[in-house]
């Protein structure tokens, strides 16, 4: 059993050389993740050219996830480079300020926060490791008691309990992000912060005409980060192609104990609304410099995967680790380990359902079929990858082989939860497509004579959303 769910890998200079990238790759990363909070739009051109050239040579397809900065909710900067806050103690944090900080004052890079706080409000730092209290706010100036203190250093991020900061999805830097990320066509673009669905909307509209030039429409996935975007979950998913549960600043808001609720929540919703799910933050961290995983970390990415997660994450542990190979390569047995305890509920699934498009009911048929005849492999041959992003939102023991001629859908799926993407040439003839399919799955060593598998296409062949045909074959 091939593993269906997917890996995500941040580079950064742990993974920028073209050797460990080749091996990472090697070693089962599906998507690499170009994190826009670090380096100029140089940098990211040229790893992106360093991925597109490593991954031909290593002979995968791997998507690239370009992943905007958003607001800079941080502290400034100090003298020292940080200092220790000591509880029971005042801290100012002053919007005004442009000198370096100390003991008792520190600038922001948010300079709204004055307008966002109140007396009474909690304030937490350093992804909630340290906690202010707001006793007055006085001009620029938030006065605060420290509740819980420790060290604090330079551009630290500062969440407010409960949610309330108005600072916007994207900012001046993420429009330019998104220029630089359309010129080396990413698949998928990651929006930090989001609150609504019109930020989504805003996002891809941008995306669009900055990709115009190359006929390049990404893939759009919120983060979801923001006590405010909990409730309008469902209008914000239908405004994307997929969500990322980013743990971090999220549980930094609604509470660590409200977390894995949530997760479970926002991957069953992306699922039912035939969207992508990846799950991120911390899923490895103690492998960033050890040679193996904790117990609750293995316990972590198994749980996201029988959650039906899409894709598991990985930020530090592959951009600054001592390990990013090696923690590729668990990460990869976690998730077989636990797929391979996935109960399959097809009936179910299905059961209640009603299909209004043709497409979607032919790609719903030949899961079913493929269960109860027990094929070897499920083959979509696919235009604009609809037909096996259906499928793979179902459970199922069956591989899917989504073929196209289309390089951009062919690396977007990528990401799809059991689906391996295969490029194959356009054929006008429906009979010479359905035995070049074949001919390339048993190239590949997937059929062997005399397995059974169920393949899907559109007849005419060549257009979006025209799957409506679906044949059971027996390899000769």
């Amino acid at each position: 059993m091939s593993r269906a769910t997917k890996i995500v890998a941040t580079l950064g200079p742990a993974s920028s050389s073209p050797e460990v990238l080749e091996r990472m790759i090697q070693a089962g990363v599906d998507v690499v993740r170009l994190n826009f909070s670090h380096g100029k739009a140089q940098d990211h051109i040229d790893r992106a050219r360093l991925v597109r050239e490593v991954a031909d040579r290593a002979g995968r397809q791997v998507a690239i996830m370009a992943d905007l900065q958003g607001p800079k909710i941080r502290v400034g900067k100090f003298e020292n480079g940080k200092i220790e806050l000591v509880n029971g103690t005042p801290f100012i944090l002053d919007a005004a300020r442009t000198e370096p900080g100390n003991e008792l004052v520190v600038g922001l890079d948010y300079k709204e926060l004055p307008r966002d706080v109140k007396p009474g409000d909690t304030l937490l730092l350093n992804d909630g490791l340290l906690v202010l209290t707001v006793e007055a706010v006085r001009g620029s100036q938030v006065h605060t008691i420290v509740k819980q203190g420790g060290e604090l250093s330079n551009n630290k991020g500062i969440n407010k309990q409960g949610g309330g900061l108005t600072a916007p999805a994207l900012t001046a830097k993420d429009m330019e992000d998104i220029k630089t990320a359309m010129s080396f066509q990413c698949e998928y673009l990651a929006v930090s912060f989001p609150k609504n669905a019109t930020d989504m909307e805003m996002a891809r509209q941008l995306a669009n005409v900055a990709g115009e030039p190359y006929r390049h429409k990404p893939g759009m996935i919120a983060k979801i980060e923001r006590y405010e975007a909990i409730p309008h979950l469902e209008s914000i998913l239908k405004a994307s192609d997929g969500i990322m549960v980013a743990r971090g600043d999220l549980a930094v808001e609604v509470g660590n104990a409200a977390v894995p609720a949530l997760q479970k929540r926002m991957i069953r919703l992306a699922r039912e609304l035939d969207k992508l799910s990846i799950t991120a933050t911390q899923m490895m961290e103690s492998m960033i410099t050890n040679p193996v995983p904790t117990r609750a970390e293995v316990s972590d990415v198994a749980n996201a995967v029988l959650d039906g997660t899409d894709a598991v994450m990985l930020s530090a542990e592959t951009a600054a680790g001592r390990f990013p190979v090696e923690t590729i390569q668990q990460m990869s047995a976690i998730a077989l380990e636990a797929e391979n305890a996935e109960f399959v509920t097809l009936d179910t699934d299905f059961a209640n359902r009603q299909f209004g498009r043709i497409d979607q009911s032919i790609a719903m048929g030949a899961l079913f079929t493929a269960h109860h005849l027990g094929c070897k492999a499920i083959v979509a041959l696919t235009e604009s990858g609809s037909t096996a992003l259906w499928m793979s939102r179902h459970r199922i023991h069956v591989p899917i082989f989504a073929l196209t001629s289309q390089v951009l859908t062919h690396r977007k799926m990528a990401l799809y939860r059991n689906v391996t993407p295969l490029l194959m040439d356009n054929f006008d003839d429906r009979d010479l497509a359905l035995k070049a399919a074949e001919d390339l799955l048993v190239e590949r060593g997937v059929l062997m004579p005399g397995d059974t598998y169920a393949i899907t296409c559109g007849e005419p062949m060549g257009y979006p959303g025209g799957t409506n045909m679906l044949k059971v074959c027996r390899v000769a």
